[in-house]
């Protein structure tokens, strides 16, 4: 049985070869993303370990800060002197490092990255761990000078000798570049700005004596946890103090987010691959069990049992398994290079030579590959078990198209169903955890009974969709669709490689669409202003660029907002973080907010707040309450509640409960924020077109600041969903690569299956031209009931998925129908792709041996 097995799987490698390109893409992705993402972690544990100072001392953080506040933390810097004196410490240094400034050039462009990383800039201390070197120049020694890293001189054309306007918090300042250092470790793809450290204290903090830290070299034979705790037995616990190991976790845990968003894409890559290219290893398996009835009729006559049958099958599925994930780790490894190299030409440097390929990669890799073909395989082998002795004297052309679809109908609308309630209780439900919950189970269940059950749906769905192949095509077109309606089970299965990835892009096309509609909706009905002035990557921008605004000849009306992180403890013992804004009084003149109770004046007041209703009422909140509010940096107030509002959406800007209250408030516990948002009206007089070109005008110093009206503002939201949604499209044209691969098997062993009724037909006159015809209109038939089926699944989700997005604000149904229209275009196209070859192939068979075909 064994040496049948290979004969029989050498036999059938041409065959078998787009099943294990399914294999290979699958495993291709799960590989790529775990040594990709191993190799990232890798190196900024690397870069973090080597890069820490022993014993790091930097302010308390009472509060995450999901939205910036432009605030940077500091400590005195004379704390450094303290702690230079504790026995064990060799040397304390102040640091000045600020994330997000902006460094323009004398052209107002900025020098920093245009991938989103951040510029910074810090103090020249160097040390034997700083990650970079001076290269050229000399360090600097007054507040007019500066270093630049080599990678952003060079992407930016800066010299030494140029002027470069720095933007920070303070203020703006011009430093002359006198020198250009290189990182000598791995650059994490920021720009960095190195200043006199006296200049770095009082033109980036604002404070000359401030630091954003205190970093603490051990002496020879001190550890790093006895320094610590030397250190804070002398200074007290009101600082966070870490060891270098426990700062670079800590670094590596705010990068984490970025890594795990990239590792989590390539997964779900990897999962659209597995998935799809299950539906293509279970057709081809069945329809190779198919064609070898007679084969396996003999081995049964011969005396093989079931069970050697069955281990037979499962065999060859783990061969093309091993064959599929050998490939695939290889793949794998190239896709992870390849990655690596883009992220080097984003600025990024990461050297391919210390590509990481843990234990773990090879294991999952294996795992996926023969997990993915054994389960595709197993129903296929049972099927072959089950083949009688007697089959080999019969004709097996289209064994196993008869047998009843009952069971099929029984186990699907079991399934169907249970999926159906689930997404009824989605939209009737109440809670935006219970209506995800729910959603997310609706979907995976209707997605398994739509599977189950499109063999049923073939012949009333086919009759429809080919109807009128009759009257346009003659009897090619005829015969095109009985070959899609001769075996429901193949063209289901074929179908279901295709419905999957189109019913995802059909789900989340509706969901955007309607959150675009929802987002338009929202701005049109709360924003009043004319224009709005704000940070191209949301970052605050500092309070010249207000003064700039309010200075601009035409400019009336300028209200402006900023955003803090806060901890409310409510009435029912919940302490909930979030982030709140704060507003100057005349908010009502620049945005219109419905209120249920109270009004903006009460909300804006001295010592109150306002609340969104549905969270006031969650949480056992009313008008009038006393909510103690804790603020960063340890400050604390008690708030009374003065307003409630009905907003359609109280959860922008990652807040929850929509809070908010005066900016003097703001200013008051959260003190050193910078305004995020200004809102502008024109003065009287003024046109919107002349306050926006002087706007652009005054603001053209900083590159970082955008201006833009109601339709701009829209398209900023557009482009923020679009993100998603090409990732979607991306996820879709995967699917649709494998969806392929499967429709040219299922054609090229259709055409081998029906080799002798092709010879006969060529042989009663049938053209070269109308066979490879007939073959195109019954791939292109296979691919648009595919794509009915998943934008008929796909809506469903998407029309359920907008109601929990309802339940957060987004009421506006929309559907895309111009992109619908275009996906099923698109997959007749996809059909014809396909059967280029098998037609091709058909075609070219000699009549005469096709029909002495055995």
């Amino acid at each position: 049985m064994l040496k049948a097995t290979l004969r029989s799987f050498l036999a059938h490698k041409g065959r078998l070869l787009l099943s294990a390109l399914a294999v290979v893409l699958s495993v291709a992705f799960v590989a790529g993303s775990l040594i990709f993402s191993d190799t990232l972690s890798r190196t900024f544990d690397r870069l973090f370990a080597s890069t820490a100072p022993d014993v790091t001392v930097s302010p308390r953080e009472n509060l995450d800060e999901a939205v910036p506040s432009g605030m940077t933390p500091t400590l005195p810097a004379s704390l450094a002197d303290r702690v230079a004196r504790i026995d064990g410490v060799a040397a304390a240094r102040v640091d000045a490092e600020v994330a997000n400034i902006t460094v323009a050039d004398d052209e107002n462009e900025s020098v920093g990255p245009t991938t989103g990383a951040p510029t910074i800039g810090t103090a020249w201390n160097p040390t034997e761990r700083s990650p970079v070197e001076l290269t050229s120049g000399h360090a600097p020694r007054g507040p007019g000078e500066a270093l630049l890293d080599s990678e952003t001189a060079d992407n930016k054309d800066v010299r030494v000798g140029d002027t470069l306007t720095v933007i920070a918090p303070p203020g703006s300042f011009e430093v002359e570049v006198v020198g250009i250092v290189t990182f000598t470790t791995t650059n994490p793809g920021a720009a960095l700005l190195f200043l006199d450290p006296p200049a770095a204290q009082s033109r980036l903090l604002g404070d000359a004596r401030a630091a954003s830290s205190i970093s603490v070299d051990a002496e020879e034979g001190v550890s790093d946890a006895q320094l610590k705790e030397r250190v804070a037995a002398a200074i007290g616990t009101d600082h966070d103090i870490r060891t270098a190991d426990e700062q670079a976790e800590s670094d590596v845990e705010q990068l984490g987010g970025f890594l795990d968003v990239i590792k989590y894409v390539m997964l779900g890559f990897a999962g659209i691959a597995v998935l799809v290219g299950v539906f293509l290893i279970v057709n081809t398996f069945s329809m190779l069990i198919a064609q070898r009835t007679r084969e396996l009729g003999l081995l049964r006559a011969l005396g093989a049992d079931r069970r050697q049958v069955r281990r037979s099958v499962l065999t060859e599925a783990v061969l093309l398994g091993l064959v599929g994930s050998t490939l695939g780790l290889a793949v794998g490894i190239g896709l992870a290079a390849g990655l690596i190299e883009l992220m080097n030409a984003l600025g990024m440097n990461i050297k391919a030579s210390e590509m990481v390929v843990g234990w773990a990669t090879p294991v999952a890799a294996y795992g996926v590959g023969l997990g993915v073909t054994f389960v595709a395989a197993y129903l296929p082998a049972r099927r072959a078990a089950g083949v009688s002795p007697m089959a080999a004297l019969a004709d097996a052309e289209i064994a196993g198209t008869g047998r009843p679809l009952r069971v099929r109908a029984l186990v699907g609308g079991v399934v169907g169903a249970a999926g159906v309630a689930a997404l009824v209780g989605c939209v009737l439900s109440s809670k935006t955890a219970t209506a995800s919950s729910l959603l997310g189970l609706g979907v995976v269940l209707t997605l398994i009974a739509t599977v189950i059950a499109g063999p049923l749906l073939v012949r009333p769905v086919i009759r429809v969709l080919g109807g009128a192949f009759p009257a346009l095509f003659g009897s090619i077109g005829r015969m095109s669709q009985r070959n899609a309606l001769r075996n429901p089970r193949r063209t289901g299965a074929t179908a279901a490689a295709l419905m999957v990835g189109l019913a995802l892009v059909g789900g989340m096309s509706v969901a955007s669409a309607s959150m675009t509609e929802s987002f338009d909706q929202q701005i049109d009905d709360t924003l009043g202003a004319d224009f709005v002035v704000q940070n191209s990557n949301f970052v605050p921008f500092p309070r010249e660029v207000t003064d700039k605004v309010r200075d601009t000849e035409g400019a009336g009306l300028v209200v402006r907002s900023r955003f803090t992180p806060v901890a409310v403890r409510l009435p029912d013992g919940d302490r909930v973080q979030s982030t709140a804004a704060g507003y100057d009084p005349q908010l009502d003149e620049v945005a219109n907010i419905t209120y249920a109770q109270g009004d903006s004046a009460a909300a804006l007041a001295d010592g109150s707040m306002a609340m969104d209703l549905d969270f006031a009422r969650d949480h056992g909140v009313r008008l009038g309450s006393t909510i103690p509010v804790e603020f960063q940096g340890g400050r604390s107030t008690e708030l009374k509640v003065g307003a409630l509002t009905d907003q359609e959406s109280a959860e922008g800007f990652g807040t929850t409960g929509g809070l908010y209250f005066a900016l003097a408030t703001l200013e008051k516990f959260a003190p050193g924020g910078q305004d995020s948002v200004l809102y502008v009206n024109a003065a009287s007089g003024t046109g919107a077109d002349e306050l926006r070109a002087n706007l652009e005008r005054s603001l053209d110093p900083y590159p970082q600041v955008d201006v833009r009206d109601l339709a701009d503002y829209k398209e900023l939201i557009h482009d923020q969903i679009a993100v998603l949604l090409y990732l979607v499209y991306a996820l879709l044209g995967l699917a649709i690569v494998i969806a392929v691969l499967g429709v040219v098997n299922t054609l090229a062993l259709s055409v081998v299956e029906r080799t002798r009724e092709i010879g006969l037909l060529r042989a009663i006159g049938l053209a070269r031209r109308q066979l490879r015809r007939m073959i195109r209109l019954e791939s292109v038939v296979i691919a648009v009931f595919g794509a009915v089926l998943g934008l008929a699944l796909g809506l469903v989700w998407g029309v359920c998925t907008q109601q929990v997005l309802a339940l957060q604000g987004m009421t506006a149904l929309a559907i895309p129908w111009g992109t619908i229209v275009a996906v099923v275009i698109g997959s007749a196209v996809v059909g014809i792709v396909a059967a280029l070859l098998p037609a091709l192939r058909a075609s070219r068979m000699n009549v005469l041996a096709a029909i002495a075909h055995e």
